[in-house]
């Protein structure tokens, strides 16, 4: 069953991937927010299943893991679900809108997704510790999850100084960029670990 659950929440995740990085290209933030929903459902149990079959010495690492996945769903699903639901179906004022729309740079909303990617990036890091990396995927998988585990720092960073403001010249097309970077990065991630998943006992 661990088995099962992390190679279909790896294709889950996958396609949530690609869904975003294609809504983000049509210009769809709807669509971009929709996916972003199931990257988080897929990640959970992705990183669940990763602690399931981590090593023994490493449960720490694993726990730290799911706890960190679940602090970024949470937080995500609140920013998206509210994208979706309250800003799209709402006559919102201009102050509401500079706190709850993420299309806004820096407003709270936008600020608190950074913060949900963050603890995302904690969790890839701490999940990647549960892996012993005996083949050459298995390495490159572990490398990933690692690395990725900086970008923790810069979603931290960037709400508090500021770097993105409402009114930056450039801001979306830099947000798009960035967003497909991570898009081009975290597919591999996605790929490796279905094949981890795969060939578990």
């Amino acid at each position: 069953m661990n088995k099962k659950v992390g190679m279909f929440s790896a294709v889950l995740t996958l396609i949530a991937v690609l869904g975003f990085a294609v809504s983000m290209i049509a210009g769809s933030s709807y669509g971009s927010y929709f996916s972003s929903l199931f990257i988080a459902w897929g990640f959970v149990p992705m990183i669940c299943a990763f602690a399931a079959l981590g090593k023994k010495e490493a449960k720490a690492a694993g726990y730290a893991a799911i706890a960190f996945a679940s602090v970024y769903t949470v937080l995500i699903c609140i920013v998206y679900f509210a994208q979706l639901t309250t800003v799209r179906l709402s006559q919102l004022n201009d102050q509401a809108s500079a706190i709850l729309d993420y299309s806004y740079l820096g407003s709270l909303f936008f600020n608190y997704d950074l913060l949900g990617y963050a603890f995302m990036a904690l969790a890839t890091f701490f999940i990647g510790l549960t892996i012993q990396a005996k083949s050459k995927s298995t390495k490159w998988l572990k490398a990933l999850l690692l690395i990725h585990g900086i970008f923790a720092v810069f979603c931290v960073l960037i709400p508090m100084l500021g770097i993105f403001e409402a009114d930056m010249a450039g801001g979306d097309m830099i947000g798009v960029i960035v967003l497909e970077f991570w898009c081009a990065y975290f597919s591999p991630v996605c790929i490796l670990a279905y094949k981890y998943f795969k060939k578990q006992a």
